[in-house]
């Protein structure tokens, strides 16, 4: 049967001491209610419900690239109220509705569909997914029957000393039956705070003759909960021990894999080497038998098989052809490419710009909006001089050329192929093929010059 999934996400998340909404604060590059949403679509939902209130544009705008609809609760009046919000949204939808949170990002997709078939499987109209827990403290009991259905969930504050010993505790998912709308229209706030609690609805199924039944959750983790900063760190430490464990065992080396932080959306190939303190993000992807080095930075960049990308490289954007080398300590900007066998060393800047196979740069340039050819060689200190003040011009580069350190390239210019620039040299016209391009003063020696100076003073 076909069940739709109701995510709450309508909280202030003001523990959080942030501007920013609660399900908004990221995970591993992704928005944590994202990680619910992708719950939900997984366990094959036919329609997912997010319940937004506080920042509810914000929450929307993040969740724009899913199947989702959305429905306000304008008051925080408990998480019944939350829930009856959607009604409108699913007018017409006559399956199972599951209930589920913003702020659990490890709850699965498998066990949402697990909660969904224990309706039929267990002859239910009501399951809530529940825990066992060595530390019971601070959760909602679950109290059985004799024939291990749920007659109560009764909170912590209103346990008695024999229910409080009861470590099967109510972690707030819940699967219904169609019979849910009628039934929240009788769920009352005549509580202390004064909202409309979930909770009641185990005894409201109760009263009509339904069956009310637990699904123990195989993993605990999978219902943390991310009410402050703390819980935050938790959670994705989790994330990334699963993610950690799911490259290496796809064959990814990982030295000191604690130090490692990736995102999902990062693809590895098998024999990749990450050392400690790597840092890979959105949507980079790394070939077979590439090595990355200590402390590099990697974002939506494509390092291609047997490349080499040295310690403390920074890339963005950009593109490492197979066996072509960055660092150490290089950086690469968005639109940076260095083809096959290329190589850019220490503090060597590369922005929108194409270096050709087997072309080398060891240290301290910038190649700004430039094409290097195939073979030339970068001397130490040189620039491409790229920007007029309003305007990027680029510069090119021949095959085989030679540029002699701290030469300035003043776009837009062209180098030939083979052709030579003397160190020092600031180049503002086209040096042709096998040409020597010189531009700078002659060297002029003042012999006795010293003395005179210190006698001067």
């Amino acid at each position: 049967m076909k069940h739709a999934v109701v995510i709450l996400a309508a909280g202030t998340g003001t523990r959080m001491k942030s501007r920013l909404p609660k399900v908004l604060h990221p995970l591993l590059g992704k928005p944590m209610v994202a990680y619910a949403v992708e719950a939900a679509i997984e366990s094959g939902a036919e329609r997912v419900v997010v319940v937004v209130g506080h920042g509810a544009e914000a929450v929307q705008t993040a969740l724009a690239d899913y199947p989702v609809v959305f429905a306000h609760q304008a008051e925080q009046l408990g998480t019944a109220h939350a829930l009856m919000q959607a009604e409108q949204a699913l007018e017409g939808f006559e399956g199972r509705v599951l209930v589920t949170y913003g702020d659990t990002p490890l709850l699965s997709g498998q066990t949402l569909a697990r909660l969904a078939g224990a309706l039929e499987a267990r002859e239910a109209g009501m399951v809530l997914l529940s825990l066992v827990l060595e530390d019971p403290t601070g959760y909602g009991r679950v109290l059985r029957g004799a024939d291990g259905s749920v007659h109560a969930v009764v909170e912590e504050k209103d346990a008695g000393p024999e229910e409080k010993r009861v470590r099967e505790v109510n972690s707030g998912v819940y699967a219904f039956d169609a019979n849910l709308w009628a039934y929240l229209k009788e769920v009352r706030n005549h509580n202390a705070s004064g909202e409309y609690y979930l909770t009641d609805l185990v005894q409201i199924y109760r009263a009509h003759g339904h069956r009310v039944v637990a699904l123990e959750g195989e993993d605990p983790a999978e219902l943390l909960g991310v009410n402050t900063r703390a819980h935050l760190a938790e959670v994705e430490r989790i994330l990334l021990e699963r993610l950690r464990r799911a490259w290496m065992l796809r064959g990814v080396r990982m030295i000191q894999p604690e130090t490692i932080y990736l995102e999902p959306t990062v693809e590895l190939a098998r024999d990749v080497t990450l050392w400690p303190g790597v840092i890979l993000r959105g949507r980079t992807r790394i070939g077979e038998g590439s090595v990355v080095g200590a402390y590099s930075v990697l974002v939506d960049t494509v390092v291609e098989a047997d490349a080499e990308v040295r310690g403390h490289t920074v890339a963005e954007g950009a593109v490492i052809r197979a066996g072509a080398g960055a660092g150490p300590f290089a950086r690469l900007r968005p639109g940076a490419e260095l083809e096959a066998g290329a190589h850019v060393g220490n503090f060597v800047e590369v922005k929108n710009a194409r270096i050709g196979p087997g072309a080398k740069a060891g240290h301290l340039a910038y190649l700004g909006d430039a094409e290097v050819g195939e073979g030339a060689n970068i001397g130490a200190g040189m620039i491409t001089a790229n920007y007029d003040g309003k305007r990027k011009h680029r510069t090119r580069i021949g095959k085989g050329a030679f540029i002699g350190s701290n030469a300035v390239l003043v776009a837009p210019v062209e180098v030939g192929d083979g052709a030579l620039v003397g160190a020092g040299s600031v180049i503002t016209q086209d040096v042709p093929a096998g040409a020597l391009g010189v531009a700078r003063g002659r060297q002029r020696n003042i012999e006795g010059y010293a003395e005179r100076k210190r006698r001067e003073e």
